[in-house]
């Protein structure tokens, strides 16, 4: 391990000690290390910002390619700049509508090709000659069904209509939790990473001088 690369993980090391620092209680290095996280991400965020989005596509085409377009582009996200002048942050509206509807008009095709018709067309496939197969669209037909009518809010949620209404509030729990499970398995995973630097990197190499 060289010098620059000791430098290195005896730095990251330290900043990740901070950071769990905080499951002891909240203090000062773990401050320290959160606002230097975060200002290094932002500052991060910023040039590459500019080297990929606004060099390219304002400077470049304006400046060097004399393609005039771009000024109304940019003039509008000038325009979202000035949310922090009062007597000028009107002007903001016009570029956060045109971002949002834009953004939307842009989405919404995306989703329908990409979520529902999949789902309409899972939804709709014929039964299986195998059981598992049959159990797997039963559970997709009721699946879809009962959670459309959860939220199918015309008619009372009494009897019926109130047992397959309950149906689908299962199937919703059952989604979210294996949703914040995965979300939770991420982190954990992110964790594990952590845990493996401080003990591969930093203690065996960096500290014990060990290969391998």
């Amino acid at each position: 391990m060289s010098f620059g690369e000791g430098v290195g993980v005896w730095v990251a090391a330290g900043l990740t000690l901070m950071m769990f620092s905080f499951i002891y209680r909240d203090n000062a290095l773990f401050k320290f290390g959160e606002h230097l996280y975060l200002g290094i991400s932002l500052g991060y965020f910023m040039v590459t910002t500019y080297w990929q989005s606004l060099y390219p596509d304002v400077y470049r085409r304006i400046g060097i390619d004399h393609n005039y377009w771009v000024i109304l582009p940019a003039l509008l996200g000038l325009f979202i700049l000035l949310r922090l002048v009062p007597s000028l942050g009107w002007l903001s509206r016009w570029a956060f509508a045109l971002l949002v509807g834009g953004t939307a008009g842009f989405s919404i095709p995306s989703v329908i090709h990409g979520q529902l018709l999949p789902q309409l067309s899972k939804t709709m496939a014929p039964f299986g000659a195998t059981a598992p197969a049959v159990i797997n669209q039963v559970l997709i037909l009721l699946g879809v069904l009962s959670v459309l009518i959860f939220f199918f809010f015309s008619v009372e949620h009494k009897k019926f209509v109130g047992g397959v209404s309950r149906l689908g509030l299962y199937f919703l729990m059952i989604s979210f939790g294996a949703s914040f499970g995965n979300t939770v398995m991420a982190r954990v995973s992110l964790l594990i990473g952590r845990f493996q630097f401080l003990w591969s990197d930093w203690i065996l190499h960096a500290i014990l001088h060990k290969q391998g």
